[in-house]
């Protein structure tokens, strides 16, 4: 009798283990892991593989599945080719990528806690929602859930030819997709579906904008973060972007859909000359006329965007990380962008040194952060601008700052071993600016500095740097040449 009620108990607390680790999603159940309070689920599938017919189509829904489905190890990341600088992931890559994970500190439908999807960067061809750094455990401990995912990049996730009709962003697609999967889903995971922010850094960052901007995203999320996210700059159009895609077809003797989507994966790849915009082979985000009907920066200057809370800002030294022997190779294409406006610009700085070591910087993210951030903030929505500046112990150098990225461990909680309890310090802060925003649309609370909104009449904003985090003018001599430059070229 007593052996009985001891397998008895022991069965039911098995079950009620179990039970806290399946999740049963719109497509079938998922097992996923506990550790320490936290229920991870990974590799789930938000779209059907875009694979065969699916290459270089909008993403379909999953096939459902039957048995519960193992959700304890991440999917593959997209195709891509390595960065130069930047670790590789730890994941093969394949076509077949288009998954989610989610970690929640309450695996219970009901919980509704804040939701908070992360969309990563990697200039759009590169990149994956299962770096180490951006781990979600740490953030779900502070009662929101954490969601990540894979998108299509490069040439597989942006292409277009007039055999493929009139689209071209299928990895913008696959984000509104993601987005999509957790309206219907998050809810089963302990999440509530009205309260979900997006955030996300360099190219994921960009998309945070361009989904504020997009009619198709609308109603999709409640909250946007935009970490280093640039974005005034003018993406070809659908016209532009087909001749590319023809002239790829011609160069591979693809001329209709059907041969297009039966070449070889590495001839799609292609070299790491997709990285860069000044070659021709060069396959990007495009104004499609549909997902992104015109440039972000001229939809928020119209106020056409979402009005929701938004937070927005830069790091202090984005291109630091660059040799000064090297920086003609950023500042070059920058100030060709600027035109006969760049020698204004260039004495706008204290110093020819200083301009050389910044203008970059500037063009590229802090100057579209404050155009973005003023453009919401006069839409009379609630915007808050920041400006990074903290440096890890262990990174520090002389005369580098916060380089581009190196936020991103901060956001998440998720530092290098070697770090300091200021390091921890400083992502514990940012970790509560970034939690209170996404349950309450305001940063602000639990004894941090103070963060005001950004007022378009006297912008200030906050600088999170080692010393100190406090509030500061926003502009800058320089900043206001780049947009006095950029608004007299529109």
């Amino acid at each position: 009798m007593i052996r009985s009620i001891i397998t008895l108990v022991a069965f039911a607390a098995a079950a009620a283990t179990a039970s806290a680790q399946q999740i049963v999603t719109d497509s079938g159940a998922v097992t996923g892991a506990t550790a320490d309070g936290i229920s991870s689920f990974k590799g789930i599938p938000y779209a059907a593989p875009p694979v065969g017919a699916g290459r270089w189509s909008a993403p379909a829904p999953v096939t459902p599945w039957v048995s519960p489905r193992d959700a304890t190890n991440y999917g593959p990341d997209c195709m891509q080719n390595p960065l130069p600088g930047v670790p590789a992931g730890s994941r093969p890559t394949s076509e077949d990528c288009l998954t989610v994970n989610v970690w929640t500190p309450k695996a219970v439908k009901g919980a509704k806690l804040p939701v908070m999807l992360w969309i990563h960067g990697g200039g759009f061809v590169g990149g994956s929602g299962t770096l180490p750094e951006t781990d979600g455990t740490a953030l779900a401990r502070r009662d929101v859930v954490i969601v990540s995912f894979n998108y299509r990049l490069g040439r597989f996730g942006f292409f277009a030819h007039p055999a493929l009709g009139s689209d071209g962003n299928w990895g913008l697609m696959d984000q509104i997709a993601a987005l999509k999967w957790v309206q219907r889903n998050i809810a089963a995971f302990g999440g509530d579906p009205a309260q979900v922010t997006i955030f996300g850094e360099s190219a994921g960052g960009e998309s945070v904008s361009r989904l504020m901007a997009s009619p198709v995203a609308k109603g999709l999320f409640a909250r946007a973060i935009v970490a280093s996210g640039g974005g005034r700059d003018a993406w070809p159009d659908l016209g532009a972007a087909q001749a590319k895609g023809l002239a790829f077809g011609t160069r591979n003797n693809a001329a209709d859909a059907a041969a297009l989507r039966a070449l070889p994966a590495d001839k799609v790849l292609g070299s790491i000359a997709l990285m860069s915009k000044e070659d021709d082979r060069y396959s990007g985000p495009m104004t499609d006329g549909t997902i992104i009907p015109a440039d972000a920066d001229a939809i928020f200057a119209a106020g056409k965007q979402a009005h929701i809370p938004f937070i927005i800002g830069s790091n202090d030294d984005e291109l630091g990380f660059i040799p000064a022997a090297f920086r003609s190779m950023i500042n070059g294409p920058v100030e060709k962008g600027l035109g006969a406006a760049a020698t204004t610009v260039k004495a706008a700085y204290a110093s020819e040194d200083e301009a050389n070591r910044r203008i970059g910087g500037d063009v590229i993210f802090a100057e579209p952060a404050l155009a973005f951030g003023l453009s919401q903030a006069r839409a009379g929505a609630p915007t808050f601008l920041y400006r990074f500046g903290y440096v890890a112990e262990a990174q520090r150098k002389p005369d580098v700052g916060a380089v581009h990225a190196s936020d991103v461990a901060f956001q998440f909680g998720n530092l290098a071993p070697d770090a300091i309890d200021a390091d921890r310090a400083a992502a514990k802060r940012i970790g509560d600016y970034w939690t209170n925003f996404a349950k309450t649309g305001d940063p602000n609370g639990g004894g941090l500095p103070v963060w005001s909104r950004l007022d378009p009449a006297a912008p200030q904003l906050l600088s999170i740097g080692i010393a100190a985090t406090t509030m500061a003018p926003a502009g800058s001599p320089a900043l206001t040449a780049i947009a006095t430059a950029r608004d007299a070229k529109k």
